[in-house]
């Protein structure tokens, strides 16, 4: 199913048609001013482009429903105003009516850029909420540091029939993802607890991955202690997350010893666990060891997965042997075992070649593994450092081709690099077009004069 695609076609006659293109890519627009890269696209209506009276043999009616939709939409991601018009013009013009899912994900878009006040206008609007629903809401108070707004929310949860376990698993899985480890232990461990079942191995696993997550090393010591004391037991997961601790802490050498202890217990490891030792023991004992260790798990009948080729790449590509790493994206293939973005960017910060760099973003579009913008961010830092313009906008086109909306990482990238070849008045045209979109700009000194001086 192909995504919607607007174009302009031109000055008399705008409409929707669906593009012959990869599902990959995703909703762009298209605009007579689009040719200039410099000059930042207008403000689209959706409510603007209406299909001709005339009629006309090549018009295409688009095909609307929700998994069309969802691909739009997720282009949009860092453009909320345009996501929430085309949201409300499949709604108005094709009449479309909007599930849980469609819902779900605009509110999360929503959520992103701080309009919970248009967000909860949706759902109250929501025709049927779900667990999911809730758990964006979470997600996004808690990234926007709004603790209260989520306990809120899971307090009024009884009108909706959701306020159980699973929506209070949520929150706290939430909270703590987001660095408010604090105040999630103090609701399932202290005075305020404010769930009616006991807290078992599952919530005790989610607050050490939170401390984890905070790296505050010497309380995953003191909680991974106080499971032993409150009586919990350490399943898979508690070794994986600790092990992981161990190893993230420096202490590689104590996350192998926690793999042995496992063993002694009889715990069977899966390939989480297994990625997690391989990555340790690669760090402590050399890459050569890793791979041993990996093909141990392979005759034990764990199969690995991506992440386990990703670990064994990054350690070959930091030891700079980036031809063995080569083979082994070679070999992933051949093992149904698909690479990803992940497994890309290990050998991209490695090479440093635009060349390469160039050719392997085009093998890793053509074998389908679409880049992300965190990719093109990547590149446009790398060949900005080392002051190579030409490459910059090469990636910068394959990125608007992909019809990904720069994010303030990129269009702050893109800038800086412009700034460093004393590029002014084109850092300055794309410094408006990221302002103009409510991203947050740098403070650039050199544009602030440049305005001055006009």
């Amino acid at each position: 199913m192909y995504p919607l695609i607007p174009r302009s076609l031109s000055s008399r006659s705008h409409r929707f048609i669906v593009s012959n293109i990869r599902p990959s890519l995703i909703l762009q627009f298209h605009t007579s001013e689009s040719k200039n890269a410099t000059k930042p696209l207008p403000p689209i209506s959706f409510s603007d482009h209406q299909t001709p009276k005339t009629p006309n043999p090549r018009h295409v009616e688009p095909i609307v429903n929700q998994t069309t939709i969802l691909e739009t939409l997720a282009c949009y991601d860092n453009d909320w105003k345009r996501a929430m018009e085309f949201f409300n013009w499949v709604k108005s013009e094709h009449g479309f009516k909007h599930t849980t899912e469609t819902y779900n994900h605009m509110i999360d878009i929503l959520g992103k850029f701080f309009e919970f006040d248009l967000a909860l206008q949706l759902l109250d609007e929501m025709p049927e909420r779900s667990h999911t629903t809730f758990r964006v809401m979470f997600k996004r108070y808690a990234s926007a540091h709004l603790v209260q707004e989520a306990l809120d929310t899971y307090n009024k949860l009884g009108e909706f029939n959701l306020k159980d376990e699973t929506s209070f698993l949520n929150l706290v899985d939430a909270l703590c993802e987001y660095k408010h480890v604090i105040e999630a232990e103090e609701l399932c461990l202290g005075k305020d607890n404010i769930a009616n079942f006991k807290m078992g191995t599952k919530v005790y696993n989610m607050i050490l991955r939170g401390w984890f997550k905070m790296r505050w090393w010497g309380k995953c010591r003191e909680f991974w202690e106080q499971m032993d004391k409150d009586g919990i037991s350490k399943d898979l997961y508690s070794y994986a997350i600790y092990m992981d601790v161990q190893s993230k802490s420096g202490k590689p050498w104590k996350a192998v010893k926690l793999y042995k202890e496992m063993k002694k217990k009889g715990i069977k490891l899966d390939v989480v666990a297994y990625n997690t030792v391989i990555q340790a023991i690669g760090v402590s004992e050399g890459v050569d060891v890793a791979v041993h260790l990996g093909r141990e798990m392979l005759e034990l009948g764990c199969e690995p997965n991506v992440v386990t080729y990703n670990i064994i790449i990054k350690l070959l590509c930091e030891n700079l042997r980036v031809k063995e790493a080569y083979k082994v994206l070679d070999k992933m293939s051949k093992r149904r075992c698909a690479p990803n973005v992940i497994t890309y960017h290990c050998i991209f910060r490695c090479l440093e070649k635009p060349n390469e760099i160039l050719a392997l973003l085009d093998r890793m579009i053509d074998s389908g593994v679409c880049p992300t913008l965190d990719t093109y961010v990547m590149l446009i830092r790398k060949f900005g450092r080392w002051g190579f313009l030409r490459p910059v906008f090469i990636v910068w086109k394959k990125m608007e081709d992909h019809g990904l909306s720069p994010n303030e990482f990129a269009y702050n990238a893109l800038i800086d690099a412009l700034v460093e070849k004393d590029m002014i008045d084109m850092a300055r045209k794309y410094d408006e077009e990221m302002l103009a979109k409510g991203l947050s700009a740098k403070l650039r000194p050199e544009l602030v004069k440049g305005e001055c001086d006009d």
